[in-house]
């Protein structure tokens, strides 16, 4: 075991942990932030989508001990009233049903925006494909990434 020191949300946090752990055990099981899920464990499903350096990461598999000092920002830290517009899009268009993939949905949709504030419906459904809905809503995740898109424009 070894001690890492984490900023997640801004905020800095020491776990001391396997250096194997996935990111994910330690947003839920030693930080208390659950809004991030298990999926599938293997980094197809999406669920578990939260932003590393900016960028958006399966925390199932990646090791804690590839992180470095990259700070972590799970759907807790997009916004700290829940107001994101993409979070308000999403309520908007009535998106979540069963709700389980929403935070990674929103995780890699932020991603999307920060990086490309117009984005086309085309590079809408590439940068979600690898974020599974089983419930089947990506028309309104579409057009609630869109609606964010222009309400952040």
């Amino acid at each position: 075991m070894a001690i890492y020191k984490l900023n997640i949300n801004g905020k800095e946090h020491q776990v001391d942990v396997d250096a194997d752990t996935p990111l994910l055990w330690i947003l839920r099981d030693h930080v208390q932030l659950t809004g991030t899920k298990y999926g599938c464990g293997v980094g197809q499903c999406g669920a578990c989508t939260v932003h590393v350096g900016g960028y958006a990461m399966r925390s199932c598999s990646l090791p804690i001990s590839q992180l470095g000092d990259q700070a972590v920002v799970t759907i807790e830290g997009l916004a700290e009233n829940g107001d994101h517009p993409l979070q308000e899009a999403w309520l908007e268009h009535d998106v979540p049903q069963c709700g389980y993939c929403q935070a990674g949905q929103i995780m890699q949709a932020a991603a999307l925006l920060q990086s490309n504030s117009a984005p086309s419906d085309e590079e809408i459904a590439a940068t979600m494909n690898g974020n599974i809905c089983r419930c089947g809503t990506y028309t309104r995740i579409k057009a609630a990434i869109k609606t964010a898109a222009d309400k952040m424009n």
